[in-house]
């Protein structure tokens, strides 16, 4: 159950799935953002019968192409890595990245299929105009179970606000896969890293999305 509230929760996160949802402002406040992919995923999950259904194309075709203008995924994956991501080659730092967002498009993607009755209610935002990095704060409310606290690492790009790192549960994702990046690189290096992710999606790409996270 724990593992379902985190997936539903990290769905939420960045997947604008609404088909006519507008490019976001470049002058939009990072928690305004936020909102406003949260309130759309929700809405559009519970609606789409075939993402219910966990069609595996659509759901997986709507997170590629949606996702992505949302989530610093590069960010992410250096954070996770650590200091092994400076050691390692350009071609590795490509390879890790590109593997680290298959497994969370995975995720996500598994996650959305269970979306069915939660709400998102939204702390207010503790920040100052200049500031560039910013924590948006929310808590994921479902009709059976207690509310899940889901906050967001947020900070500003040249393209925008974009997210890189996500707590829930008082568990930040980044830090949660530092962990394991570290004892796989501790094992067979940054290659060995990069098979271990390689190994992990071809695993869940063979599964039904209700399991992908599983």
């Amino acid at each position: 159950m724990k593992l379902i509230k985190q997936l539903i929760a990290v769905a939420t996160v960045a997947l604008a799935t609404s088909a006519i949802a507008a490019p976001a402002p470049a002058n939009e406040a990072p928690d305004v953002l936020v909102k406003r992919i949260s309130s759309e995923v929700l809405e559009t999950a519970k609606a789409d019968k075939d993402i219910q259904a966990g069609n595996q194309k659509k759901v997986m075709d709507l997170v590629e192409t949606k996702i992505l203008p949302y989530v610093d995924f590069q960010r992410m994956t250096s954070l996770a890595a650590g200091r092994y991501w400076r050691e390692a080659t350009p071609e590795q730092q490509k390879q890790l990245a590109a593997e680290f967002r298959t497994l969370l498009i995975f995720t996500y993607s598994g996650a959305l299929s269970q979306v069915k009755d939660q709400t998102v209610d939204f702390k207010p935002m503790r920040s100052s105009p200049g500031d560039t990095e910013v924590e948006v704060r929310s808590q994921v409310n479902q009709q059976r179970g207690e509310p899940v606290q889901l906050n967001y690492r947020v900070a500003k790009t040249d393209a925008g606000w974009k997210i890189y790192d996500i707590n829930v549960l008082g568990a930040w994702l980044v830090e949660a896969y530092k962990g394991t990046f570290a004892s796989e690189i501790s094992k067979g290096g940054v290659d060995g890293l990069i098979k271990t992710l390689s190994e992990k999606n071809k695993k869940l790409a063979s599964k039904p999305l209700k399991t992908a996270g599983k």
